[in-house]
């Protein structure tokens, strides 16, 4: 018997075990894309003059460099830019969980050693999960430029920009696999992986910002560290200009290389235990950790220090834009006053900022209350239900640190953008004051989001995962962002709940829409403490 024997087998199992998941994120990316993609084709389509100043606004600017590259004035080449971030750590980050799901979680829960009882060769998990990993980014790449294809861009160009995000996926499909070897547990290899994920957006981002500009300001040619980065040479194959397709080598070249060393780390170690050791505890716990509150704090604050830093990173960059923004005259005031809403330009950029940074805040907050689903399914609530501790408590432990943390990342994100931002515009302690209340007026729409989060989970448990998913994406593109630029009719995007958030500072913050958000938190969160007391423990068996 070989170390592979089996590996179809576990494929299989594995494709079952993500059959719902894995469809959502690629499906949920396309339809992303899909629509910026239509948005950016319908307003340029309009203001076709527009297209060549606000390339060269990004190529100039260091700061919009962070977030990738222009390489000319088209409308696929600008939305690559917009977008190519976003999908490629998403496609990262999905690679990295199939990975990690079907290798460092099944030992973690037992089922490798189940698995390892029959016919299974030692490496036949590792394989399968790299097999996966690879069909879903390849399906993945397939939708992607199709999704831009039917927006109306060209097809080869269409096809480059749907592989080079895919490839992000590919390389962090190796990298996912060393970490499961080198971690023993399912939080440390997926943290592992988050942190070479970071360091590769680094790369990227100072590769851009130190590269060469043209005389025309319309490229941007990058310098030697996008090249150490699989974000980077994403970005190197600069789709719809020139459609290059041999840095899609530097991924595949990565792979080989990392899963092998996978493989050969998996040789060397026990099953159940990682490459590194386990840290030992103190041998007394801090007294925050008494409480549900304090233990929940603990287990999330490394997340919330990421997600701070990156949204502290980006306001920092919006903020800096804000005297170009400024600056832009004729059709591009109608631009932002229909996504900000207002006439005020700088107004209406600053209330788009502000909601781009909520829904990427409620992002945070989903992701934390699901834990609530983890706790249960993976039996560690169990033991603390045991003690003195109730089901009412465990539920408000998570729900407070989630509302905490959104208020607190919400803050840096806005504190950030008043610095970069007064620094160019001056006045600081009035920007300071319009931008703190934008910020808190999001924490109702994403208190909103996360009770239904709470509802869904003590509801439909076995389902809360992937149904908490798509409410988020049904959220974003029903709402302000997306729904009046795909011609959503109004009864669509009121379902969102950030449609009702005041478009501060462009406009004055009426209490109206803030009372009725809040009064629909409360009874989403009335019925999901109704259905925690009624109902049993989602149990593992």
């Amino acid at each position: 018997m070989s170390g592979f024997t089996g590996t179809m087998r576990l494929v299989r199992l594995a494709l079952r075990r993500d059959r719902i998941t894995l469809p959502a994120w690629t499906l949920g990316m396309a339809a992303f894309l899909a629509a910026t993609t239509a948005m950016f084709e319908d307003s340029y389509t309009k203001h076709p003059e527009l297209l060549a100043p606000d390339t060269q606004i990004v190529v100039e600017n260091p700061g919009m460099r962070v977030l990738g590259l222009v390489t000319g004035p088209t409308v696929g080449g600008y939305t690559m830019h917009r977008d190519g971030l976003t999908l490629a750590v998403l496609a990262a980050l999905m690679s990295v969980f199939a990975v990690v799901r079907h290798t460092r979680q099944s030992e973690e829960l037992g089922r490798e050693e189940m698995l390892g009882a029959g016919v299974v060769g030692r490496y036949a998990s590792i394989g399968a999960a790299v097999i996966v990993a690879l069909a879903a980014n390849l399906v993945l790449a397939g939708l992607l430029g199709l999704g831009m294809i039917v927006a109306g861009q060209p097809v080869t160009g269409s096809l480059v920009a749907g592989i080079s995000i895919a490839l992000v996926g590919v390389a962090f499909t190796g990298v996912a696999a060393v970490t499961s070897q080198l971690a023993s547990t399912t939080r440390g290899a997926t943290g592992l992986a988050a942190a070479a994920l970071g360091a590769s957006f680094l790369l990227a981002a100072t590769g851009n910002m130190l590269g060469t500009v043209d005389s025309a300001a319309l490229r941007v040619t990058s310098a030697w560290p996008a090249w150490l980065s699989p974000i980077g040479w994403s970005q190197q194959m600069r789709p719809f200009a020139d459609n290059l397709w041999w840095p899609a080598g530097l991924s595949a070249l990565a792979l080989g290389l990392l899963t092998s060393g996978a493989v050969l780390l998996a040789g060397r170690r026990d099953v159940g235990r990682g490459m590194w050791p386990e840290r030992r505890g103190a041998a007394r716990a801090r007294p925050s950790l008494l409480s549900p509150s304090g233990l929940v704090w603990r287990l999330q604050r490394g997340a919330l220090l990421g997600w701070a830093i990156g949204l502290v990173g980006f306001g920092l960059v919006f903020g800096a834009l804000s005297e170009q923004i400024g600056g832009l005259e004729g059709a591009a005031t109608e631009w932002y006053a229909a996504f900000g809403g207002d006439a005020d330009l700088l107004g209406a950029y600053w209330a788009s900022m502000m909601q781009v940074a909520g829904l990427a805040v409620a992002a945070y907050v989903v992701t934390l209350l699901l834990r609530l689903h983890h706790d249960e399914a993976q039996g560690t609530l169990e033991p603390v239900l045991g003690t003195a501790v109730s089901r009412l408590r465990w539920l408000s432990a998570y729900a407070v640190n989630a509302l905490v943390g959104a208020a607190l990342l919400v803050l840096l994100f806005a504190v950030a953008m008043v610095i970069a931002g007064g620094m160019v515009l001056g006045d600081t302690p009035s920007l300071l004051r319009d931008l703190v209340g934008a910020a808190l007026v999001q924490l109702p729409a994403i208190a909103v989001l996360g009770a239904a989060v709470l509802a869904l989970v003590m509801l439909l448990p076995r389902w809360s995962v992937g149904l908490s998913w798509v409410l988020v994406v049904f959220a974003i593109f029903v709402g302000p962002m997306f729904g009046p630029s795909l011609g959503l009719p109004s009864w669509l995007m009121d379902l969102s709940p950030f449609s009702h958030v005041p478009n501060a500072p462009a406009v004055s913050i009426s209490p109206g829409p803030v009372v009725a958000l809040v009064a629909v938190c409360a009874a989403l969160a009335g019925v999901a403490t109704l259905a925690m007391r009624r109902r049993d423990l989602a149990l593992p068996a």
